[in-house]
């Protein structure tokens, strides 16, 4: 079964948190409790968040984080790579493969086509594409829909 790992589907439910409050900046207390996930599992995740800029760090008594750009500028790739690294469907998919089999193999360009679909497919899903209907946001404010968790 192909799947991201359950470290950036919380990633992703962690910056829901953040754009369904933007002008706010959260303690990562404040999103573990928004996100309904555990205060080590959101610092885990916000670490290579802000390594990649999609989120800002504030330190401080008022400390906490923001989204680095608007929802709608934040392509679900690049959550998937903060976290996962570089997309790789197979080993010889990536950029840099080191496969032993790649002089003579005859699916390789085959993988790399399927690796850009899914890179370009994930290119075109934002952040603000995944949070609720708005309606759903003024309804249950600290519940954000997590599938696959």
């Amino acid at each position: 079964m192909l799947r991201v790992t359950k470290l950036t589907d919380y990633a992703t439910v962690v910056l829901a948190a953040l754009a369904s409050a933007p002008d706010r900046v959260l303690s990562a207390a404040d999103l573990a409790e928004r996100a309904r996930l555990e205060p080590p599992t959101v610092a885990k995740v916000l670490k290579p968040l802000a390594h990649a800029g999609l989120v800002e760090g504030f330190r401080g008594a008022s400390g906490g984080y923001r989204l680095a750009r608007p929802a709608d500028q934040i392509a679900l790739i690049a959550i998937v790579e903060a976290i996962e690294g570089p997309l790789g469907m197979t080993e010889c998919s990536g950029e840099h493969s080191s496969c032993e089999h790649e002089p003579h193999c005859g699916v390789q360009s085959h993988w790399r086509r399927i690796n850009d679909v899914i890179a370009d497919a994930l290119g075109g899903i934002t952040l603000a594409d995944m949070l609720p209907p708005p309606a759903a946001r003024k309804a249950i404010p600290l519940q954000l829909s997590r599938a696959g968790a």
